[in-house]
């Protein structure tokens, strides 16, 4: 019962910590390819085993076009239209910084005596690691 209620407790931790991060982490995908609204959705649900649904997502897309840091366009050559999203590149300048914001985030974590840091617990996410802070494991 204790093992099951820690489980909850951590998997809730996960959970804040995305949607903390959910911003970056579509920036992050998009970096990698334009894609659509359900993409995005998918996505985080397969690399990081946290289901955001579409009243989390499009209001946040919103936002970060809103804001300059991603573009739309429709795609109207598949079966049904689609808004695709991509990265801009004040986009990308908000992505590095963010970047290198949690690594200084991680380093002082790490100096206080956490020496790992799971932000992802599948695996298929950021790790960090004892020779740099935050690593990208889906590169590898």
């Amino acid at each position: 019962m204790r093992e099951k209620n820690m489980t909850q407790k951590l998997r809730e931790v996960q959970i804040k910590l995305m949607r903390g991060l959910l911003d970056l982490v579509i920036l992050q995908f998009l970096k990698g390819e334009p894609m659509h609204g359900y993409q995005i959705i998918i996505s985080i649900r397969r690399n990081f085993g946290v289901y955001f649904g579409p009243s989390t997502i499009y209001p946040l897309l919103s936002a970060l076009e809103e804001k300059g840091y991603i573009k739309s366009q429709w795609d109207l050559n598949n079966d049904r239209p689609r808004k695709v999203y991509a990265l801009t590149p004040d986009g990308n300048g908000l992505l590095n910084g963010t970047e290198e914001s949690l690594n200084h985030i991680c380093r002082r974590l790490t100096s206080i005596g956490l020496s790992r840091l799971y932000v992802n617990g599948n695996g298929n996410g950021l790790l960090k690691s004892p020779n740099g802070c935050l690593k990208d494991l889906r590169k590898q």
